[in-house]
């Protein structure tokens, strides 16, 4: 039996790598010499190699010689293409020693890895932050120059983000994607059906560091927050009036538009908030939702059962509590 024994004669003197032929010796010395030979006609960029050269071509030419037998989709490297196919097989040759993760990209366990390894090799210039992945540190220095690439075909808003774009387009299609498996909300942001779901779990995972109160949503927290700081970052520039809520200065502004957005379906009543709306509604429907516990008096407004309140002394043992 004939035993074929490959041998690799040709050595690099800079390091340890050999092979079989001269030329590939050739092209591996540019690693060390740093010569790119081969440049594009069109735009200057050169490279070691020609077959890089070819396929860099393609950018500009646009071919797409590599096509999936399967979808139909087309792309300018074979090595591409058989990343591709693994959408279709499910193969995830790439696998993480530390838990088990498995991918189909190389890239992936790459980035992977850094879970582990707390490594954030992508850091901004301006303000010292840093991420595991440059599609990250990309997005993140948009806070920076204010560059908002997409942008909403209906009504023109604009987004660092594509994810955010896609959102967005939901106020206006009514795409709800997400629903609840317990009572059927559906919504259009993962993040909000997390919330929802809190609903049914009774889940409250943001606490106050100072009374211990805790909350389903972070927003509430920040906003709680400002009765221990008594901070009031919202402003109103025609009056100087300032408040704890955003919500609250969009009630004030009214005061001076003299907007009335709550308007009653059974008269002409109009209001600025919508709690009084409610309150107005109750002269319709007649309900009397507080009541006093002395004498059965019910009223629809609990100011109204505050003063009544008054009305039995501290002599028949009735503390009032405003």
């Amino acid at each position: 039996m004939n035993m074929h024994i490959r041998e690799n004669p040709h050595s690099c003197e800079v390091c340890e790598y050999s092979c079989s032929e001269k030329s590939s010796l050739e092209i591996h010395m540019r690693t060390h010499t740093g010569e790119k030979s081969h440049s594009c006609e069109v735009c200057g960029n050169s490279f070691t190699r020609k077959s890089t050269l070819v396929i860099h071509m393609r950018t500009h030419t646009g071919e797409k010689p590599h096509s999936c037998k399967v979808c139909g989709y087309s792309c300018s490297q074979k090595s591409k293409l058989v990343i591709h196919m693994r959408t279709h097989t499910g193969e995830k040759p790439h696998s993480c020693e530390v838990c088990g993760y498995s991918c189909s990209q190389t890239y992936h366990l790459v980035r992977h890895m850094r879970t582990h390894t707390g490594e954030k090799p992508h850091s901004c210039e301006v303000c010292g932050y840093s991420c595991t992945d440059k599609s990250n540190l990309v997005m993140h220095m948009r806070t920076h120059t204010g560059e908002k690439p997409y942008s909403c075909e209906v009504c023109g808003y604009s987004f660092t983000k594509q994810t955010t774009l896609v959102t967005h387009m939901r106020t206006h299609t009514g795409e709800k994607p997400h629903s609840c498996e317990v009572c059927g909300f559906s919504c259009s942001q993962k993040s909000k059906l997390v919330t929802h779901m809190r609903t049914h779990t009774g889940e409250k995972p943001h606490s106050c560091e100072i009374c211990g109160y805790c909350f389903t949503e972070k927003s509430n927290l920040v906003r709680h927050r400002r009765i221990h700081t008594r901070e009031k970052p919202h402003s109103c520039e025609v009056c100087g009036y300032s408040c704890s809520q955003k919500s609250t200065l969009v009630t004030h502004m009214r005061t001076h538009t003299g907007e009335k957005p709550h308007s009653c379906d059974v008269c002409t009543y109009s209001c600025s908030q919508k709690s009084r709306l409610v309150i107005h509604m109750r002269t319709h429907t007649g309900e009397k939702p507080h009541s006093c516990e002395v004498c059965g008096y019910s009223c629809s407004q609990k100011s109204n059962l505050v003063t009544h309140m008054r009305t039995h002394t501290e002599e028949n043992g009735v503390q009032v509590i405003e």
